[in-house]
């Protein structure tokens, strides 16, 4: 049997709080790794007023399950969306390192021709030589840059990781 409308109206008021939650904590998170330091104290302060809102609804009504269960759904459901968010965000910047045994220097031309700054390393692989490829882009643009890596070699080796750039250098639409 469903519990009154009142107690499931106040349940999905408390999933949907603690949901924009916990978003707005991945957000904010994002930001403090990307420095952004108003724009993250900012996110903070309703993550925090949101916080207050939907803990004090579920103490004031312990008694009903409902609310537990929709402060702990919301909980689950806000880290899925922040994880979402995050994923289409894509805050922040990459080295994408390509290593190609003998595609190399058409993998660098092509990236730069898309526009990215390119750096080409010689190095030695298991098999002998191989061309290593740093490209520098904006997290968002991580799919374009592996689908012209692999459309040119699709048998190359393809890293990333995330960066804070610190001074110089060419970065793509910025």
């Amino acid at each position: 049997m469903l519990p009154p409308m009142s107690v499931l109206t106040s349940a999905l008021l408390i999933f949907g709080l603690r949901m924009a939650n916990i978003t707005l904590d991945t957000l904010r998170l994002m930001l403090v790794v990307q420095r952004r330091r108003a724009l993250s104290a900012l996110v903070g302060f309703f993550q925090a007023l949101i916080f207050v809102l939907a803990l004090g609804t579920v103490l004031q009504n312990l008694d009903s399950p409902w609310n537990i269960l929709g402060y702990a759904g919301g909980y689950a459901a806000g880290i899925l969306a922040g994880m979402a968010l995050e994923e289409r965000l894509a805050i922040g910047f990459s080295h994408v390192r390509i290593v190609s045994t003998e595609q190399g220097p058409q993998l660098a031309a092509a990236l730069r021709a898309a526009g990215y700054g390119v750096t080409e390393l010689l190095g030695r692989g298991k098999e002998g030589r191989v061309r290593v490829v740093i490209c520098s882009a904006r997290r968002r643009d991580l799919r374009r840059v592996e689908s012209i890596a692999t459309e040119i070699d699709a048998r190359c080796f393809i890293t990333v990781e995330e960066i804070r750039p610190l001074r110089r250098g060419y970065w793509r639409g910025v």
